[in-house]
């Protein structure tokens, strides 16, 4: 397998490295002893309270959707607990020298089973063919396929624009364009354009035969692996899913399963349990035999109360119980790893779509205004809001670009690129500066016809451990900063099922801390995808403000031009001047990576796999059910150790 310069580099900055080889090394022991060895059954218990919206790993990309079809059904790599890719349902692969063409090798064997566990079928290369043509066809409405577009598989796009044209004919009607020639309208009575037919059998993956899988890219993808810890390229059962039709990831009986679990149970809004796969074709590294997880609408309030119980075996601990509980369970009580999988921000939402007693017009005239949003990012003070999530050192949480620091890089980190770099060591929170900036907003407001206060209207959802915590601290400290005569922050909970679909991607919000997961290893993850036209984020290209536009023109020029450099510092310095035009004019006020949570948990996290993007790290495959959680002492221990033998072990890959 060839390497390239780039992977070297991911290396030295500690990021996840693309490698084929196997590694070493001693494994970091755990906290007691395991369970389930001998003394019957291991089954871990936990609490959940945002029940799925599907199972459809086809469709949602989602990550709570995911971590069910995350345990049951398996990729084509994974990653093992140091972040080092393994195979999985395929056994070997190589690609060509430009890395345009990817050939993998699946692994012979493999069963599809059903909730039973019965086996149905054997897992074939023409499965991914299959995911692939139901994924990039509009009519399945799948969010999937940008990913096949980022990837730039030959033809993805083109079938899936083709298929959008087909399915826009199916309710238009015969109009005539400008000319006066006849043409299919749509329903705002605009032309819809012809397109070019594409056949599904014209998009670049192919089956050769029934274990060789091959992928033909239109450009060169030196990171195409990471891509494949993701919804995006899972497999499905071709038949199966006829069979199922739209049904399919409705409940446990509509889905096939080839992953360490199985599906054994679903309830919705009451239990769902995952069972060992007992056909699995690496059972002997599955060492839970049930996962049980139980609706409670309360779980963030009620898990420490019933952990203490003995009636599950996680409970995450909030800010205001960390102290008390401390003094008492310093032995069982541990911090996460902090890690850089997802980003999170505050966004200004430029598509004001909520009620009228909120004032959405007056909203966008005041978002539209440079030095209003700039007013609210310099008076936002980040470590103050962030007690709520580690009142003992707040200020390590937070994060100062859109990308974080160390999750890619070229000859530095991406983080020092095309002028990130004066944000990337300091602080956004100046009080002198922003109360500078809201008397510079008012005077242009008031000239716009802005109404003060501006209402700030602010969702969280409710089943987020402390957001609602996060949110009253927000509100107290800006408005006390830049002053009732100015902003009027209104806090309100959004639903706890469905918080996405029914607040963010419908704009139903003003100011909203939002977040993005890598989908795979390169900058650009952090950058486009959530920003990019069509995006569900903020909704900047949905702005008719002519200042709002040129700088999002800037931002979208950049991003093309990035996108397409051949030379890896041209690249990440192009892209990360995109993301300097979003910080530059407060289009986003970053403020912290995956937070650093407390919590009671008889699950041991470094045993499990790891990576800084995809669903490596929400699956429960290597891991031990333990006697007892880690404490303090023992977690850092452990966490000290397992660093020294990743460090050894992607320097192993690397060679």
């Amino acid at each position: 397998m060839k390497r390239t310069t780039r992977w070297t580099a991911l290396l030295l900055t500690g990021a996840m490295v693309l490698s084929l080889a196997a590694c070493g090394g001693g494994g970091t022991q755990s906290s007691g002893a395991p369970t389930g060895d001998g003394d019957g059954p291991a089954v871990y218990r936990t609490l959940y309270s945002s029940e799925v919206e599907t199972m459809n790993y086809l469709v949602t990309t989602t990550l709570n959707n995911l971590v069910i079809p995350a345990n049951v059904v398996d990729t084509l790599i994974e990653y093992d607990r140091y972040g080092v890719v393994q195979p999985s349902l395929a056994e070997s692969w190589e690609h060509n020298e430009d890395y345009t063409q990817w050939t993998f090798h699946i692994r012979q064997g493999v069963k599809w089973v059903d909730a039973a566990g019965a086996e149905v079928a054997d897992v074939t290369a023409h499965d991914w063919v299959t995911a692939a043509h139901y994924i990039l066809d509009a009519h399945n409405d799948s969010s999937s396929e940008y990913n096949w577009e980022v990837a730039q598989v030959t033809n993805a796009a083109n079938y899936y624009n083709y298929t959008a044209y087909q399915l826009a004919l199916e309710t238009a009607t015969d109009g005539t364009d400008e000319n006066g020639n006849p043409a299919k309208l749509d329903a705002d009575g605009n032309v819809i354009e012809e397109v070019p037919a594409v056949a599904p059998e014209d998009i670049g993956v192919k089956a050769t035969d029934d274990y060789t899988l091959v992928f033909t890219l239109d450009a060169p993808c030196s990171y195409f692996l990471s891509m494949l810890c993701w919804s995006a390229f899972m497999p499905v059962n071709g038949e199966f899913l006829a069979q199922c039709g739209d049904t399919f990831g409705t409940n446990a009986d509509t889905l096939l399963y080839c992953g360490p679990f199985r599906l054994s149970s679903f309830k919705p809004q009451e239990e769902r349990v995952m069972s060992k796969n007992a056909s699995y074709w690496d059972k002997d590294n599955v060492f839970i035999d049930e996962i049980r997880e139980t609706y409670n609408a309360e779980a963030s309030t009620l898990s420490t109360t019933m952990y203490l119980q003995g009636e599950v075996d996680y409970a995450e601990i909030s800010a205001n119980l960390l102290g008390s509980l401390l003094k008492d369970y310093s032995d069982q009580i541990h911090p996460s790893r902090l890690n850089v999988d997802y980003s999170y921000w505050y966004l200004f939402n430029f598509n004001a779509n909520f009620d009228a007693e909120y004032e959405p017009e007056n909203w966008t005239i005041a978002v539209n205004n440079e030095n209003f949003r700039q007013s609210i990012l310099h008076g936002l003070d980040r470590v103050n809001a962030m007690q709520v999530y580690d009142s003992e050192e707040p200020e390590a949480l937070l994060s100062n670009t859109i990308t974080p620091l160390s999750f890619a890089s070229a000859s530095k980190d991406y983080a020092y690129y095309g002028g990130l770099d004066k944000y990337t060591d300091g602080d956004s929170f100046n009080a002198d500066l922003a109360l500078e900036y809201k008397a510079k907003a008012m005077e242009e407001l008031s000239a716009e016809g802005c109404t003060f206060p501006v209402k700030v209207y602010m969702r969280y959802n409710p089943t987020t451990t402390n957001w609602a915590e996060e949110c009253q601290l927000v509100e107290q400290q800006m408005e006390n900063l830049l002053g009732a005569d100015y902003i009027d922050i209104i806090v309100e909970a959004g639903p706890d099922t469905g918080f996405l679909a029914a607040v963010r991607r419908t704009g139903d919000y003003g100011l909203m801390k939002c977040n993005w997961g890598a989908d795979y290893a390169d900058a650009s993850s952090f950058v486009v995808d959530p920003f990019g036209t069509g995006s569900t984020y903020s909704f900047i290209f949905k702005s008719e403000d002519p200042e709002t536009q040129g700088y999002y023109q800037q931002y979208l020029d950049l991003i093309a031009k990035g996108l397409t450099a051949t030379d890896e510092e041209e690249r990440y310095e192009t892209i990360a001047q995109a993301e300097a035009v979003l910080l530059d004019h407060a289009f986003a006020i970053p403020m912290h990576t995956s937070q650093r949570t407390y919590s009671f948990s008889k699950l041991n996290v470094f045993e499990g796999p790891y990576a800084a993007f995809g669903f490596a790290t929400q699956r429960y495959k290597g891991q031990h059910l333990m006697e007892k959680s880690m404490g303090m002492e023992e977690f850092e221990a452990a966490y000290q150790t397992w660093l020294e033998e990743r460090d050894a072990a992607l320097a192993a890959a690397a060679q």
